[in-house]
């Protein structure tokens, strides 16, 4: 029998209710359980048709009102490890200096700056993420669409909260990524399902995915990543003196010039007159310290796969999507193609993350199964984007919707200035055109911080997220 063919029987015969398993811990005096185990999900028949992984960490004698925070990261195909080992658990993979690989063997280190001491976490992998699995491959096709995502960790979220008797606690909702997209998603599904929450934390987030798709026709991308590639081309020192000074404060004015003057030149096409269009040539080179000659072979449009590789072509080094401030070595036989084969950012991630989880989970947690750990491997079809396919799906309507029937609900949004992959000023673009009531704008609020994608792999930022996250969650449960 083929191998695949073996590995989808096997799934098969592990659709059974199946009893979790509860360690009891304690890290740096906060004593808890964790909870580990696969949630059925049934059809009409009541049988299971699908099981979600999940690692639920409580705080041992509570106090009154405790939180409890769901999260996800995104993907779609990720499971929940980012966050759970990098952020919010107790315990967290010990990385190198700003995020870049260690030397193994790697280990997990207690987390000062876990979000434990504030809510109780529950981490959730999507079907076909992790160890989730649906019975059989037809039906597993259900979950691996923007629709059927959204319903069965919706239906996830109701069945723990019904299991543990929790619908009397304050909710909260953490996405990271595509994350992020499903939890607006969320919010604006399950108000109507009568789960309302107080909060909801959207780490590197992506709602309207016109904003970071690279298409022709759509100049968007090139507009909101531009400061982005400007705070790359400062973090690497090619920035003049005088504007490294003020990284923040100049980071503004490239704002205003890609959001004004350059929105507009791009718009104007072949319209455009030669005098302004030397003007913004050599501007783009001020700001990104990308040289004159590619900016005209591109333009004007810098696509994000060019600009990693371009930023530091005279040192042979590639600049990372996730963090674009980890670099990687250019493949000396393929340095010519303007594509990135290898994010080193991603590189750096994915052997400490995947040997530190093994360990955790089957020694500390006692989750002891056969099955293989999916981590974007899983989802074996494309994923189905619904009526948005032949456009750009679009969540940041349910999150409108969510806080215009719950107007109680605040969201916290963290970016990173060096992510390539969900830009900060893409973020700010889709907040400023949610359309949200006036009296509803102070329910969202951002912070940026001085790193990428995952900003907790920078241990100052990890802190910071931390403090920033339980200010909120105080401030979003306060009954005043």
């Amino acid at each position: 029998m083929p191998e695949e063919a073996k590995k989808q029987e096997a799934d098969k015969a592990v659709m059974t209710e199946e009893t979790p398993v509860v360690t009891q811990h304690e890290t740096l005096g906060i004593k808890y359980t964790v909870t580990t185990g696969r949630m059925p999900l049934k059809n009409e028949k009541d049988e299971i048709v699908a099981q979600v992984f999940y690692m639920a960490y409580n705080k041992v004698d509570p106090e009154p009102d405790r939180p409890l925070m769901f999260s996800f990261n995104g993907g779609p195909g990720s499971p929940s490890l980012w966050l759970h080992l990098g952020a919010l658990g107790p315990r967290r993979v010990q990385m190198a200096n700003d995020g870049e690989l260690p030397k193994p063997p790697y280990r997990l280190v207690d987390n000062t700056a876990n979000w434990l001491e504030f809510t109780d976490l529950v981490f959730i992998d999507p079907v076909g993420t992790g160890f989730s699995r649906a019975r059989t491959p037809e039906e597993a096709e259900k979950y691996w669409s923007v629709k059927g995502d959204i319903e069965s960790v919706g239906d996830f979220i109701r069945l723990y909260l019904t299991r543990n008797n929790r619908w009397g606690s304050p909710l909260y909702m953490v996405g990271e990524s595509y994350g992020t997209t499903r939890a607006s998603g969320l919010a604006g599904h399950l108000i109507d399902q009568g789960i309302a929450f107080n909060g909801i934390v959207l780490v590197s987030s992506i709602l309207n995915f016109q904003t970071a798709r690279f298409s022709k026709g759509n100049d968007l991308p090139y507009i909101l990543f531009l400061p982005t590639y400007a705070a790359t081309a400062c973090y690497h020192g090619l920035w003049l003196e005088e504007m490294r000074r003020d990284m923040v404060g100049t980071l503004r004015e490239v704002e205003e010039f890609a959001i004004g003057r350059y929105a507009s030149a791009l718009a104007l096409g072949d319209l455009l007159p030669e005098e302004e269009r030397q003007q913004v040539l050599d501007l783009l080179n001020r700001y990104t310290c990308l040289s004159h000659r590619y900016l005209e072979q591109v333009d004007l449009r810098i696509p994000i796969m060019g600009f990693c590789q371009e930023l530091l072509r005279n040192q042979r080094r590639t600049v990372g999507r996730l963090d674009s401030r980890i670099k990687g070595r250019m493949d000396r036989q393929k340095g010519h193609k303007e594509t990135l084969e290898d994010d080193p950012s991603m590189a750096a991630l994915m052997p400490p993350y995947t040997a530190a989880f093994h360990q955790h989970v089957r020694e500390a947690l006692g989750f002891q199964t056969d099955l293989v750990y999916e981590i974007f491997h899983g989802i074996k079809k494309p994923w189905d984007w619904g009526s948005a396919g032949d456009g750009h799906p679009d969540t940041s309507e349910a999150l409108r919707d969510a806080l215009t029937k719950n107007p109680h609900m605040k969201v916290f949004i963290a970016s990173g200035y060096y992510d390539l992959a969900t830009p900060y000023f893409a973020t700010e673009y889709t907040l400023s055109h949610l359309g949200l009531d006036p009296d509803l704008r102070e329910n969202v609020q951002t912070q940026e911080y001085e790193a990428g994608h995952m900003m907790y792999t920078h241990e100052g930022c990890l802190q910071r997220l931390r403090d920033d996250v339980r200010a909120f969650v105080a401030q979003a449960g306060s009954t005043s």
